[in-house]
């Protein structure tokens, strides 16, 4: 595996979107992602999906105007996201383990709904201070899973990730399954 080479349709068939798949015409709201403002926008590894029509970003703690009804909120303990939840918008916490449990309670109105243990994060962990969630995953990794759950397109969004390539590899399995 190469880590600076991009993931493209070639080295990820089976992921590959046409244009008449049923999802290129989006049936859902845009995915909110909540940012703290401690959240460096240099790491962020959903950095790269700013300005993409499928995505909005809101700094925490202020909201942007879309309404949120109808919507998610990926978390840990909830029920299983799955296809059923396909036409509702998704909101996602974006900042570390510890700020985004800050964040959590502003949003707790909204239904959680957890993705498949299974999921392995290629991102190195490196914290001497704090443990993260045993089935804790990078922004841009739990995005990608929601996504494979929900039978939504993922075609780009680990393009620019420096571990995208090792997080499809660690997953396969599922990404098959779900497929």
């Amino acid at each position: 595996m190469t880590t600076n080479s991009r993931l493209t349709r070639s080295s990820l068939p089976l992921l590959e979107q046409t244009p008449s798949d049923p999802m290129s015409e989006r049936l859902y709201p845009p995915t909110i992602f909540i940012v703290h403002p401690k959240e460096k926008r240099s790491k962020c590894s959903i950095e790269p999906l700013r300005g993409r029509e499928e995505f909005v970003f809101w700094k925490y703690p202020n909201q942007g105007p879309e309404s949120l009804e109808g919507y998610v909120r990926l978390g840990i303990g909830g029920p299983l996201l799955s296809e059923a939840d396909s036409e509702k918008g998704l909101l996602i916490l974006d900042g570390t383990w510890r700020l985004a449990e800050k964040m959590e309670a502003d949003y707790a109105h909204l239904p959680v709904r957890s993705l498949a243990p299974t999921w392995q994060t290629a991102y190195p962990r490196k914290s001497k201070i704090f443990d993260d969630p045993s089935t804790g995953l990078a922004t841009i990794e739990a995005l990608f899973a929601a996504q494979i759950h929900l039978g939504r397109p993922v075609e780009g969004l680990l393009d620019e990730y420096h571990w995208g390539e090792e997080f499809v590899e660690l997953n396969q399995q599922l990404i098959n399954a779900n497929d």
